[in-house]
């Protein structure tokens, strides 16, 4: 059940973002459903491996690396994704921040 609701929460925050972003386009609730299943796939399983390799470098830009690394990620899940595009890097930098906060806060949200 936990698991539904966080995919729930991060289909939502895809159509917030959607919505506030241009050039972040969802052509519909399925492909913001398949979009969340393979971030969190991504996030799970790829991301942490990608964080280890540049430790150093992330170490040396302060965290910035890391960022990016997240940036990239959206960015080819947009690649992957039918339906789900990011017009440029600009716009993936500010989806991915909006994104970012946007889960977090709906997160919160659920565990009141």
């Amino acid at each position: 059940m936990l698991l539904i609701v966080r995919l729930a929460i991060n289909v939502f925050a895809l159509l917030i973002v959607a919505y506030l972003v241009p050039g972040f386009r969802l052509t519909s609730l399925w492909s913001a459903v398949v979009a969340a299943v393979v971030i969190g796939v991504v996030n799970t399983f790829i991301k942490p491996i990608l964080q280890l390799i540049a430790l150093p470098i992330s170490v040396l830009t302060f965290g910035l690396f890391a960022f990016l690394i997240n940036v990239f990620l959206l960015w080819g899940t947009s690649k992957i994704v039918p339906g789900f595009e990011i017009g440029g890097f600009t716009t993936a930098i500010i989806a991915s921040i909006l994104l970012s906060l946007v889960s977090w806060f709906l997160h919160r949200l659920a565990q009141e």
